[in-house]
């Protein structure tokens, strides 16, 4: 009876269940907040999108007003990348000291000036010089965008909300090829200038956009501000209770002890402004920030030595090669290559936060290896056949379709979204300028060495070469790099420490949450 009496004691408390508790668990929606911020900072890589983009076609006019010769043309085509490595190298230092918003600001106004310069020049030497200003403002984008983007998502999107910037260079490349084909019905000393000086235009409105942006939470923080901070997170995280979270991860991380809560705070002057970060990163690393500073730079590093800008940049010379020989033609193909490797950006923007960093990565490069194979098989039966080979022909334009396409769709944003996660809090502004120097450096020796490369190893076996380093970053990518997705910014230290014995830390780490 007792027993009995106990039950029914207890029936009572016990509540029906109704259809919509079976129902799978609601997905957070999206932080349309953090998504507007994140666009516009991604914005500013447009400025270099647009600047590879025209400067294909441009060159075509410049060389014909300015009387220059194919090796004044690759320097003058590839020399942007090398001075962006002035800008990237001084953009960690400067977004530590006035904020990443700011340092925004300043890049769209530093390429402004060079855009004006450009689309005034009157001779080479003038035209060098707008080269060398918007260069710096390219560098200065480059870093930035990525390191505000990712220190502002929620760890939910930020793969989604991270790949934007590669998004934006490539809207930047295609309006760059639309522009080409828009000015290049005008007189020739007039429409190479008005495709280099319309840059000024978007790179104008873009920093007066991000003056409505928030500062970076955790630039915040390592300022001793928390009370801003705080408001920030509310805004751009999924629930209160991540809010809460973020701040005290970036807390720990920044050396401000768990129960300082004022809106503003004492933070030991290293942690500020960015002190003895390069003792840290470069001359006395730990295994894992060696590990994150190799993983970091070397997939920027590798971006790039795939020899993509080539493709992107002389497409124009690359169909010609093909038999396109009207510059229209060649215009035309152009907007066909912008068209390619902007659609196929969407697969990596909209997977990244479902599927992962490594297998997209991966897939992207399996593709991008096939694809330099095919072009470099197909321009060499081109090269050495008389008569027009209309099989190598589409085979050579679907190549780079091909080429453009798996890239965009991988190996383009996920080294800019991997490199501004892996790097701890303390490191993050000076390593992402370490990458972004690599990436811009390796950029501009492959864009003012291709007309040299493929005059002395023919156009195919240029793009041969392009493979094979194609293969290489294959291995480097997966045995080097731990797969990031779903953890927060302060967590991703634990997947690093051992080169190649990642995946072991990486499950162990598993066990541990199980158990937990």
């Amino acid at each position: 009876m007792a027993g009995a009496n106990a039950l029914n004691v207890e029936a009572p408390s016990q509540q029906p269940k109704i259809i919509a508790d079976f129902d799978p668990p609601t997905k957070p929606k999206r932080n349309k907040y953090a998504l507007a911020c994140a666009i516009l900072a991604s914005m500013t890589s447009v400025l270099l999108g647009y600047d590879i983009g025209v400067m294909s076609g441009a060159v075509i006019y410049i060389k014909d007003d300015l009387k220059i010769n194919d090796t004044q043309v690759e320097i003058i085509t590839g020399i942007i990348s090398v001075y962006s490595l002035i800008g990237s190298g001084l953009a960690g230092r400067t977004s530590d000291w006035i904020g990443r918003r700011y340092t925004i600001i300043l890049a769209g106004a530093i390429f402004f000036a060079g855009a004006i310069l450009m689309g005034f020049a009157t001779n080479y030497a003038f035209l060098m010089v707008g080269r060398f200003v918007a260069g710096i403002g390219v560098g200065y984008a480059l870093m930035i965008a990525p390191v505000y983007t990712a220190e502002l998502a929620p760890a939910s999107i930020r793969g989604f909300l991270t790949s934007f910037p590669e998004v934006f260079i490539n809207s930047g490349v295609l309006l760059g090829y639309v522009s080409n084909y828009a000015f290049s019905k005008l007189p020739t000393n007039l429409g190479w200038r008005f495709m280099l000086g319309i840059g000024a235009v978007p790179s104008f409105f873009l920093a007066l956009g991000v003056l409505a942006m928030p500062e970076s939470p955790r630039w915040l923080v390592m300022q001793g501000r928390l009370g801003d901070a705080k408001r920030v997170l509310d805004k751009t995280s999924d629930t209160p209770e991540e809010a809460q979270l973020r701040l005290a991860d970036i807390k720990q991380v920044s050396g401000i002890p768990e129960d300082q809560n004022d809106d503003v705070v004492q933070v030991p002057k290293k942690q500020s402004h960015g002190e003895g970060v390069w003792k840290e990163l470069l001359l006395h690393p730990t295994p894992a920030v060696r590990h994150i500073l190799l993983a970091g730079v070397g997939i920027l590093f590798f971006q790039q030595a795939s020899g993509v800008d080539s493709v992107v940049v002389y497409s124009p010379r690359i169909f010609e090669k093909a038999g396109i020989t009207s510059n229209n033609g060649k215009l035309l193909a152009t907007i066909a290559v912008g068209v390619s490797k902007t659609l196929f950006i969407f697969i990596s923007t909209f997977l990244l936060d479902k599927v992962g960093r490594r297998p997209l990565l991966l897939c992207s490069n399996g593709f991008m290896i096939v694809s330099l194979l095919a072009l470099s098989v197909s321009l060499t039966v081109i090269d050495h056949n008389h008569q027009k080979v209309s099989w190598a022909v589409g085979l050579a334009f679907a190549s780079v379709l091909g080429v453009v396409g798996s890239f965009s769709m991988g190996f383009g944003p996920i080294p800019w979204v991997y490199s501004s996660e892996v790097f701890p809090l303390r490191l993050r502004a000076q390593g992402m300028a370490l990458g972004v120097a690599a990436n811009r450096l390796t950029s501009g020796v492959l864009s003012m060495t291709f007309i040299s490369m493929y005059k002395t190893m023919t156009i195919g076996g240029a793009f041969f070469f392009y493979a094979g380093i194609a293969i290489v970053s294959w291995i480097f990518f997966f045995f080097c790099l731990p797969e990031t997705h779903g953890r927060t910014l302060e967590d991703m230290e634990v997947l690093f420490g051992k080169i190649f014995e990642w995946r072991p830390i990486l499950m162990k780490k598993n066990r541990n949450n199980d158990i937990a």
